[in-house]
């Protein structure tokens, strides 16, 4: 164990670890004499440690930044722009030809000759009325549907 206090006139017993320091300062040279305030030798060295850093950071920065504003617009000449635009169109060919079609769904035909259900008599009123009277009855029918639980639908089994 380290002590917390120890004086330049005590005499450390060769091989006790009691007065031994807890931390080391691991810059020997920076260590205070005689209880005097700490002399930092490092400063300087440490302040161009610190701005080496800084000047590599700002560098890679400048390296990684694309100034938009700074580029000139490139005028696209007319055979340019068209040899562009059918590679463009011919790469969304094949992309479109690659893709799964999907069958577009005419609508249900209940009949091959409309004109002549259109151009019939309308459908009686009385008909229209009785088609009402059972769907209702139908709608009713199906709300009063109860489902009465008897007993558990989980059942365990036995393994022989």
């Amino acid at each position: 164990m380290g002590c917390c206090y120890s004086s330049e006139n005590e005499t450390p017993e060769e091989g006790s670890d009691d007065c031994k320091p807890l931390i080391t300062h691991s810059n020997p040279v920076s260590k205070p004499p005689n209880g005097t305030d700490w002399v930092n030798t490092s400063v300087s060295s440490a302040r161009a440690d610190e701005q080496a850093l800084l000047t590599s950071i700002l560098t890679k920065t400048a390296q990684n930044i694309i100034d938009v504003a700074a580029a000139e617009s490139v005028m696209m000449e007319q055979h340019e722009y068209m040899d562009k635009a059918r590679q463009y169109s011919t790469k969304l060919a094949v992309l479109s030809n690659s893709l799964p079609q999907k069958k577009a769904l005419a609508l249900p035909s209940l009949t091959s000759q409309p004109h002549q259900v259109l151009a019939s008599d309308l459908v009686p009123y009385s008909d229209v009325q009785q088609v009402s009277k059972i769907a209702a009855y139908a709608y009713s029918a199906i709300s009063q549907i109860k489902v009465d639980p008897k007993e558990e639908l989980v059942v365990q089994f036995a393994i022989p």
